[in-house]
């Protein structure tokens, strides 16, 4: 007997179950489907038991906040929710204005409290100042963490843009397009400016014209070179100015600027170190040099 019949009479056998499970595993497939189907047109659904299913926090916290919410942006003086609508931009968060509005109320209120607290313990105009300073400082505490954060931001993707320029220079000059020229660039580093340009980049995959996709970044961000960039390649676009000539002298004058912005603010160092010298050094330094003498000249009676 030929040695491959064995092995062929093998697969043969093993084959059979395989078909059976095969043709079974189907037939209760479309059988589990169409119970649910029909189950699903007939039966009604229990909508206590669908909410009942849902945690603590989806069925209580979460409408309480919203309502909250709609109602302190009801309140909030439209300039008011626009000026932290943009700060929240700026700072590159996507947390709803509508949060940051129930924590402005929340610190009033518990700031608040604690200093009318503190008023009643012991009424007089330094605690009744001191509670109207607790709740302006809760209400302000939001804005300056936002506006902090997003300075911070601004400052890094200006400092960024230099190295970001340099790199999309390079990259046009080795052959490769702009876009893909940026989309390498922004897989260098993980930073702000890298985020920015990446979605610009992904913007412009799905279709968006060059020009909104640059006004989107333009209004996500408040950068005076980042704007400065982006006016200068729409102009290249329109009147055909050779891309890798605009970078160069972009990535230059950036470069340039930077180090200008270096150079001033190592200018401002000694004016700055002035009064924290006049005000906390000197002062030490005079009471160690002439408490020595002045004891001395006390003890002898002058």
């Amino acid at each position: 007997m030929p040695l491959y019949i064995v092995p062929a009479a093998l697969i043969l056998v093993l084959s059979v179950p395989l078909l059976v499970l095969s043709l079974v595993g189907g037939r209760s497939s479309d059988t589990r489907v169409r119970g649910n189907l029909r189950e699903g047109f007939a039966a009604h659904t229990d909508l206590r038991r669908l909410v009942l299913s849902q945690s603590a926090t989806e069925r209580i916290f979460q409408p309480v906040l919203a309502a909250t919410a709609r109602r302190a942006r009801r309140v909030s003086p439209g300039g008011v929710v626009d000026k932290l609508e943009k700060r929240i931009v700026l700072a590159g968060m996507t947390t709803p204005v509508e949060l940051i509005l129930v924590i402005k109320l929340a610190l009033v209120g518990v700031l608040g409290t604690a200093g009318v607290v503190v008023f009643l313990r012991s009424p007089s105009p330094r605690t009744l100042l001191f509670a109207a300073a607790a709740g302006f400082i809760g209400y302000l505490a939001p804005d300056v963490v936002l506006a902090r954060r997003a300075g911070q931001r601004q400052l890094s993707i200006s400092n960024e843009l230099p190295d970001l320029l340099d790199q999309v220079t390079i990259c046009v000059e080795a052959g490769l397009g702009f876009d893909a020229a940026l989309a390498r660039s922004t897989r260098a580093a993980a930073t702000p400016l890298s985020a920015e340009v990446a979605r610009m980049h992904q913007e412009l995959r799905i279709g968006v014209p060059r020009r909104e996709a640059l006004d989107n970044m333009l209004a996500r961000t408040d950068v005076p070179g980042l704007r400065q960039f982006a006016h200068a390649l729409i102009q290249a676009e329109a009147y055909g100015t050779p891309v890798t000539q605009m970078l160069r002298a972009q990535a230059l004058e950036h470069r340039e600027k930077r180090r200008q912005a270096a150079e001033e603010m190592a200018m401002k160092l000694p004016v700055k170190i002035t009064f924290p010298l006049v005000f906390c050094i000197l002062p030490a330094l005079f009471v160690v040099i002439l408490a020595p003498a002045a004891i001395k000249l006390l003890s002898s009676g002058f």
